[in-house]
């Protein structure tokens, strides 16, 4: 009896039934190349979003850059409107600047900066009201911050000179300009721009009359070929007729010197002992709007 051989004899396979390594070698070229197109989507598709995140990125620095270079021009331009530029308009504002069809008033404060100077500030800023300030070089050393302030606030910051020495500032009509020079170069210094001008001059002791007229006369033209121009006041609070000053008495000279005149230049002063100035100085401001006039700055005089 012969028994069956159930094993496998590899000697004796078809070769029909063979691998076909072709259709094995097509077969794995195929997922290959599935796999490769695969990684080629994904690596596209990664690269599309990349790049699409690029391009947001970079829109998103083009439009910081824009914002920032309109804030840049807004800050420029902020700038430039607090530097004062003397135009041939300038000069004639000043030339007209107690003529006007409507009530207008300036408040000026000469000789400062000091202690007072602070508190005249905040009542400024209070009362929402702009004045100008014709400060003295040799405090402007002494206390930039105040006159920093003035500038930030956006105050007018005038020239009243370096020492207030009339012998020194009237030895000569070159004096003069030298004094004009020394307190504009503190102020620079102060508020941090070195393009800053007034252009805008008070004599000290005023520029009419006096010992020293022919001098002042000379400087004065002197001061007009480099151009600064001067100007004086037609109304006062008085706080330097007196050693005995009080609020009343500054209000009645306030009133006394005001009236029947639509445009006003207030002399004030805001040296160390000027208290009574800053305590009145609420109530001028009232005064001043109740009878009708705009308080101004010399920023719409000289733009």
């Amino acid at each position: 009896m012969k028994h069956e051989n159930n094993e496998l004899d590899i000697y004796k396979i078809n070769t029909k039934d063979k691998i076909d390594k072709k259709k094995v070698f097509f077969i794995v070229s195929i997922i290959i190349c599935v796999i490769c197109i695969a990684f080629a989507i994904f690596f596209v598709s990664k690269t599309v979003s990349r790049y699409k995140e690029y391009k947001e990125y970079e829109e998103q620095l083009e439009k910081a850059k824009q914002e920032d270079n309109k804030e840049q021009a807004k800050l420029d331009k902020e700038k430039q409107a607090k530097l004062p530029k003397l135009t041939e308009e300038g000069r004639q504002n000043i030339e007209n600047i107690y003529k006007s069809d409507t009530k207008r008033a300036f408040l000026t404060f000469d000789d400062g900066p000091s202690e007072n100077t602070a508190k005249i500030l905040d009542i400024l800023n209070q009362n929402k009201v702009k004045a100008t300030f014709f400060v003295l070089g040799c405090n402007v050393e002494k206390r930039p911050d105040l006159v920093k302030r003035m500038y930030d606030e956006g105050h007018y910051i005038a020239n009243h000179g370096y020492s207030h020495k009339y012998s020194k500032i009237y030895s000569s009509k070159e004096a003069v300009l030298d004094e004009y020079n020394r307190c504009n170069d503190a102020v620079k210094q102060a508020i941090g721009e070195p393009e800053y001008n007034s252009h805008l001059f008070r004599f000290p002791g005023g520029l009419v009359g006096g010992p020293y007229a022919d001098i002042k006369s000379q400087a004065n033209d002197l001061l007009s070929q480099n151009d600064i121009i001067h100007v004086d006041w037609n109304a006062l609070t008085g706080d330097s007729e007196t050693n005995d000053l009080s609020v009343d008495f500054e209000l009645k000279r306030l009133n006394e010197t005001t009236q029947n005149k639509n445009s006003v230049v207030i002399l004030m002063h805001d040296s160390p002992n000027k208290s009574v100035t800053v305590d009145a100085l609420p109530k001028i401001i009232e005064t001043l709007k109740n009878n009708g006039y705009e308080l101004k700055n010399f920023y719409e005089i000289i733009k």
